[in-house]
């Protein structure tokens, strides 16, 4: 029957059986009062800092486990060490960062030391007790903020992708503006030179216009100056 019950660090009794309502058989009972240590204050007090577990076998029996009630030995805590180890190895846990594994198992290793110090002092395991609800709450209260900070993480990262997006229509906007001014630019270049070619050769032609009338202009002031002379001469 043990073999159905999960395994853990915490020493746990044998299995005793539970009816439907999760209330223990009257047999049971008067198996839990004769197995009992005789202090019962410690067994309240250990009780309601490391309750009884329910667990079911695989026929529907349902069954309840109490912590063991026997005092631990020297023997017990060098057993604890070596089965911590062997369980971290055996479940791969890592040895750094966030390991759910991990938390698991020192977890269920220090409530056994809390076991094994009640049964010595129930009032260093009540003391243990609240360390180890500070420690949970404030593991709690981290697993929180990170979840907290993952969300708003992602919110970020859609707005910014939706941000994204808007600057990317932008961007292409105004790439497809800038490549229609370069056309424009490019459009007009040409024109310039065109219009530079072209009035380039009418000022040629002009100017070969006006060289043309002024050699054509001294070619008659020479004839002329040759007809004045020989008329000059002539009347003399």
């Amino acid at each position: 029957m043990e073999d159905f019950a999960p395994p853990s660090l915490l020493q746990y009794e044998g299995p005793l059986p539970i009816n439907e309502a999760g209330v223990l058989s009257p047999k049971s009972k008067k198996g839990k009062a004769s197995s009992s240590s005789g202090n019962t204050q410690t067994d309240e007090i250990l009780n309601s800092i490391l309750p009884p577990r329910t667990f079911q076998t695989p026929d529907g029996g349902s069954f309840m486990q109490y912590v063991v009630k026997q005092a631990a030995t020297r023997l017990d805590v060098i057993h604890l060490q070596e089965e911590l180890d062997k369980k971290l190895l055996e479940r791969q846990a890592r040895e750094m960062g966030i390991c759910p594994v991990r938390e698991d198992l020192y977890s269920q290793g220090f409530d056994e030391l809390i076991r094994q110090i009640t049964l010595n002092g129930a009032e260093r395991g009540l003391l243990l007790l609240r360390v180890r609800d500070e420690i949970r709450m404030t593991i709690d209260a981290y697993k929180t903020l990170y979840d907290s900070s993952v969300t708003f993480g992602v919110r970020k990262q859609l707005q910014a992708e939706q941000g994204m997006a808007e600057m990317e229509g932008k961007i292409n906007s105004l790439n497809e503006t800038k490549k229609t001014l370069e056309n424009q630019v490019l459009e007009l270049r040409n024109k310039v030179e065109v219009i530079e070619k072209r009035e380039q050769e009418r000022r040629q032609l002009d100017e070969k216009k006006r060289q043309d009338e002024i050699a054509f202009l001294r070619y008659q002031a020479q004839n002329l100056d040759q007809f004045l002379k020989s008329i000059t001469g002539g009347s003399k």
